[in-house]
């Protein structure tokens, strides 16, 4: 078999595997068959440039990051639906449609909560994809679709020119995993699949896309130059026939049928592996689709009904705290079990102690609780008439119920956190950050990695990441002799970091890298850190009276002193290295923008702060000089307003050291 056709074998075997996988639900290999011929495919790809076809599973990675979206008109309007809130709102939707149309029959499908999109395919080639917008206008998101796997990239006997439109969502099991995984890297979570699927949509990195594992379902055809169909139906059950993941769908002519099915669906809800927020009813026959026509906003011929908030009387028999990755302390309401849309829920969510103030929530209480469409539960009320006598206003604890450490208010005012250093509830996320690139930087030692670590009970503080068994590690699932031998030398290389490294990786609240940095440089070393005073450490330029609070309660804690003490007798480095090794930059401050040839902007930053400089992240009056790469945008153009002094690379590279040229000179302008 010559090599064009080895790689056309090999896209069709996989693109068959895809289908079986990600449509159908129904994988018919493992997952190590899958990538060994994914990786075959792409050593084959690799060697023969000329073999890539744009409908190869290779393709589906994400490919070059994009500067922005295109605006995409669309060719048929993607028009949004009437609302429809009550049975008797249904019935008179129904009243106007047969007004017009002869004995209608309708089709019910669930309401995808996610993210309206449309594709473009000629000549069966998927050539363009694009979010709703505004209906009329949208953005090409083509880049990201294409790493949906479900998302067929080449239909077979399609006409020249076929849209379809759809919705991109997040399965609940990956936006579950997904936000825990953000959790373990201290970012901000997101508030819903909706959100989650939306964000990942519009990353300008298709690579961010394809990490996500979204996902997406067909519902309408928006345009084709096939022979016209007779029903939506047929049309969807043709679109199936094409490979596409179509809607699941219902039938009937009987409005009072329709109503049950629309209240069943909303009761089992949890069996699609999406969110949904409602039921759409539409006419079928599309000839009487065109009869009924449209209003300047809606169509006439369909409805959407939004499941309104089931809430129900419940009683709260305790209040438990959970202690998240982050050291928040959730509070929990443990209810009598009562059943919402769909399953029993014992719990509901109490969000903090604010919440449970405003509301005066009191273990005993009867309330109301309800699950509007949301995963957790949540009280909305107290049935104050109701409560029982000798109920106390509840308070969280103090201390962390975990650990036993003490606990403090966020700067907001809106969480209550565990400030212990080794809290067992917090040992993922602490160990993930401790590892990471800008603080300890142990290469290989990812989310994945530790939590195999965490779960073979060989890691329960920073401190025993020192202490590793080679052959224990080699034991881990997916690790092997060499990849543990890897590992415990990138941890060995770790000891020897500088001292703002270590203080960036004890994630003290407020306490960043250039926090670490300043701090480093000015005490030398972690024992003369640990003995500041507030007073010593709000003296220094850049350290506010909130820092030095947090960083002289860290030191006090009993937790953090047994750290760093078992962090010493493993050999960890607690000095300052990298003191500045002069000040002819000493008050400038500077702001780097574009793309740099010679170094990326974080090694820039680092040369400016050797020689005494500070670096921001923002230009106003304040600043001292921009430097502007290749590409740069809006900063430069607010210095040039602002009148703020302006290098290229080559002048900041000769004002730092590494270019022959009048450095003095260029100082000398920049200090006028």
């Amino acid at each position: 078999m010559d090599l064009q056709a080895q790689a056309a074998q090999l896209r069709r075997t996989l693109n068959e595997h895809n289908y079986s996988y990600y449509v159908l639900d129904a994988p018919t290999i493992s997952d190590f068959e899958y990538d060994r011929m994914l990786r075959e495919l792409e050593e084959l790809e690799g060697a023969h440039p000329e073999l890539v076809t744009p409908d190869s599973p290779t393709q589906r990675v994400g490919g070059k990051a994009l500067d922005s979206f295109q605006q995409v008109t669309h060719r048929v309007p993607l028009q949004s639906l009437q609302d429809v809130f009550s049975p008797d709102e249904l019935l008179d939707f129904d009243r106007r449609v047969r007004e017009s149309a002869d004995g209608p029959e309708y089709l019910l499908e669930p309401k995808v909560d996610g993210l309206s999109v449309a594709l473009e395919y000629e000549n069966g080639a998927f050539v363009r994809g694009a979010t709703r917008g505004d209906g009329q206008v949208g953005e090409d998101v083509t880049e990201n679709l294409r790493t949906i796997k479900s998302i067929p990239m080449k239909l077979e006997n399609a006409p020249a020119v076929l849209i379809v439109r759809g919705e991109v969502y997040m399965p609940r099991k990956t936006f579950e995993r997904l936000n825990g995984e953000r959790e373990l890297r201290g970012e901000p979570l997101f508030a819903n699949p909706r959100n989650a699927a939306a964000g990942s949509m519009r990353q300008l990195d298709p690579k961010i896309a394809a990490a996500r594992g979204l996902d997406m379902v067909v519902f309408n055809i928006q345009y084709t130059d096939h022979p016209p169909f007779e029903t939506d139906s047929a049309g969807l059950d043709w679109l199936r026939g094409l490979r596409f993941k179509v809607i699941d769908y219902q039938l009937s002519q009987d409005m009072e049928k329709i109503q049950s099915a629309i209240f069943a669906l909303g009761d089992q809800r949890e069996k699609y592996p999406f969110d949904i927020d409602g039921a759409v009813v539409k006419v079928n026959n599309l000839t009487q689709r065109d009869a009924l026509g449209e209003t300047a906003k809606f169509p006439r011929w369909a409805a959407a009904y939004k499941y309104p908030p089931e809430q129900k009387e419940s009683v709260v028999e305790d209040i438990v705290i959970q202690v998240g990755r982050t050291g928040v302390l959730t509070p929990k309401a443990v209810v009598a079990p009562v059943r919402l849309a769909g399953t029993t829920v014992t719990n509901a969510t109490l969000h903090n102690q604010d919440f449970i103030t405003e509301k005066d929530i009191r273990i005993g209480d009867a309330v109301v609780v309800q699950k509007a469409g949301e995963i957790i539960p949540e009280i909305v009320s107290v049935v104050k008439e109701k409560r029982p006598a000798g109920t106390v206003p509840y308070l969280l604890p103090t201390v962390c119920p975990v650990c036993g450490a003490a606990v403090a208010r966020d700067e907001d005012g809106a969480h209550i956190r565990c400030t212990g250093a080794e809290c067992p509830a917090q040992l993922l996320r602490n160990l993930t950050h401790f590892a990471s690139r800008d603080a300890m930087d142990i290469e290989g030692l990812g989310p994945a990695v530790v939590e195999g670590l965490v779960n073979a009970g060989m890691v329960k503080t920073p401190a025993d990441l020192y202490r590793l068994d080679r052959d224990q590690v080699a034991g881990l699932e997916r690790m092997g002799k060499k990849s543990a031998d890897n590992l415990l030398s990138a941890i060995e290389r770790s000891k020897g970091n500088d001292l703002s490294k270590l203080l960036f990786a004890f994630g003290i609240r407020q306490v960043g890298q250039k926090a670490g940095k300043i701090l480093a440089a000015r005490f030398g070393s972690l024992d003369a850190l640990a003995q500041a005073t507030e007073e010593e450490l709000t003296a220094i330029d850049d350290i506010g009276g909130i820092t030095a609070k947090y960083l002289t309660e860290w030191f006090a804690a009993p937790q953090s002193r047994h750290l760093i003490d078992a962090l010493k007798e493993a050999g960890v480095n607690m000095d300052s290295q990298a003191a500045p090794v002069g000040d002819r930059l000493a008050g400038l401050t500077f702001v780097l923008t574009g793309e740099l040839s010679a170094c990326s902007r974080k090694e820039a930053g680092e040369k400016l702060e050797a020689l005494g400089a500070k670096v921001s992240g923002s230009v106003s009056k304040k600043t001292g000089c921009v430097v502007a790469g290749e590409a740069a945008g809006s900063k430069l153009r607010k210095a040039q307003e602002l009148g703020v002094p302006v290098l290229d690379e080559e002048q900041f590279l000769i004002l730092v050291g590494e270019r022959d040229g009048d450095a003095e000179g260029l100082l000398a302008q920049l200090r006028k």
